[in-house]
């Protein structure tokens, strides 16, 4: 049997394991994982809220310490320090990603005053005041929860940590002053 299918000891600490993943060995990658991947997945959906790309995070996190397992230094903390700090950082690129993919598909009110300039009536009715003005009429806190969400581009959970409420609160908020911005454009379309 050579060392790179040897199985390691059960009681093996994260010093011995480490050496291990360093030599290459399969084994340590599996008990590594089997130590530790609970661990890191739980902080991937803590993070991301969403249990496949939490696991996709998690296979990452072992491929990046089985890549880089020389980078791991004891004396600046444990392993499961390192492991976490992996974990977190790579789910912080994934929200960003998915924050920076939902700003790329969005318009701006800018941008919708440039598109819908071929069509005046539209323009001048919905877009140039109606759309600020709806948006002015409501209520400070229904007004900021729409604004954070469809033109900051931040999710729910992200608005209720800015804001500092719950995150019912801002789920209410925002089905509030959805409504009666749909009552305003509804009124607004039957009079035309």
């Amino acid at each position: 049997m050579d060392d790179l299918t040897a199985v390691p000891p059960p009681t093996m600490d994260d010093a011995a394991l480490m050496l291990l993943l360093q030599q290459r060995s399969p084994a340590g990658l599996a008990q590594l994982y089997d130590r530790y991947g609970r661990l890191v997945y739980s902080l991937s959906v803590r993070i991301v809220q969403d249990p496949g790309t939490a696991e996709e995070i998690t296979q990452d996190v072992f491929l990046r310490c089985w890549n880089n397992s020389d980078r791991y230094q004891s004396a600046q903390g444990s392993l499961a320090t390192w492991l976490l700090t992996i974990t977190h950082h790579r789910a912080i690129d994934e929200l960003r990603s998915r924050r920076s993919k939902a700003q790329r598909n969005e318009v701006s009110v800018d941008d919708l005053h440039y598109l819908a300039s071929g069509d005046p009536a539209l323009d001048d009715a919905l877009l140039r005041d109606e759309v600020h003005k709806s948006l002015r009429s409501l209520p400070a806190a229904q007004r900021e929860a729409i604004e954070l969400i469809y033109w900051n581009g931040l999710s729910r959970r992200e608005v209720a940590d800015k804001l500092a409420v719950p995150l019912g609160t801002v789920h209410t908020r925002l089905r509030l002053g959805m409504e009666k911005l749909r009552d305003t454009f509804s009124r607004l379309f039957s009079d035309e």
